[in-house]
Order: C-alpha cells, then structure tokens, then sequence
C-alpha cells in the first residue's frame, strides 16, 4: 500500500500542521511508545491489524477519532460490518442529513411498520422486505450519528 493513501499516514500529516513533532515518523513514534520500523509497518500497510489499542492512541494523539471508526469498518475482525463513517464531512452537511433522517413522519411509519413485522413474534416471508428496508433506513441513520461524532469530538478536542 502506498503510505500516501493510508489512513494512519493522512492522519499523521494532518495532525503535523498543530504539532512538529508529528511530522516525522521519529517523533510520532516516540509519543506513540513504539518504534519508528513499527509505525511504518502500520503506515506502509504492512501489519495486516493494527492493535486496537494503538489505533486508539493515534486517533487521540492524531486529533482523528474517524481512525478508530475506520478500524472497526475495515480492520477489526468482529465489528465489520458496522455502518461507521471512516472520513471526516462537513457539519453542515451532516447535520442537514441527521435531521432529515430523523423525519419525523417517516419514524412513525417505521414505527408502525415495525410493530406489524414484530407483534406477533414471527417474521412472515412477507414481511421480510419491510424489514430489510427498516434495516437499511437505521443503517444510514447510524453512519449520519457516527459522522456527526467524529465532526463533535474533533470540535470539542480542539475547543
């Protein structure tokens, strides 16, 4: 993998701009508590999994909480398949799609729905479409969540 387009790296440079020490793999590896070869490995993509505990101290030390949503999307072996966002977007944008996920007219008919399905303890073939659909709503509504607490916790970090 070109370090150029790894997250770890973006991240990296990114965080360079508000602390120098940063900027060299030699430095940031010092404030990580590993090695320089070992954080290149991370970089390069080398290591197949990073170790959740290191992708939590570069996302703290990084300023880039998207690392650990990213890691539970793409790395971590139990979690991915979460609707997490992984890239950090607009607020504006976000907050236009949180509220317009959150209508309340179509949360009532999902209510709704979702009774009719459960009620009676037993999803019918029939029924199993609508609920595909709820599945897929909540889904976008979980990523919007997720992105709208990467852009709050990188605001609040920085604040």
């Amino acid at each position: 993998m070109n370090e150029n387009t790894n997250v770890y790296f973006q991240a990296r440079k990114k965080a360079a701009i508000y602390n120098e020490r940063l900027y060299s793999r030699e430095g940031a590896s010092e404030l990580l508590g590993i090695s320089v070869s070992t954080l290149a490995d991370y970089e390069l993509g080398n290591t197949k999994v990073v170790p959740v505990d290191k992708v939590v101290l570069m996302a703290d030390l990084y300023c880039a909480p998207e690392l650990i949503t990213g890691y539970c999307m793409r790395e971590c072996p139990v979690h991915g398949f979460l609707p997490l966002a992984t890239e950090e977007k607009s607020i504006q944008g976000i907050a236009l799609r949180l509220l317009k996920g959150f209508n309340e007219d179509e949360l009532k008919a999902m209510k709704v729905d979702l009774i009719e399905i459960t009620e009676d303890g037993i999803i019918s073939q029939e029924e199993i479409p609508k609920l595909k659909e709820i599945l897929n709503k909540l889904d976008g509504m979980a990523e919007v969540i997720s992105e709208m607490k990467i852009a709050g916790e990188k605001y609040l970090k920085n604040s």
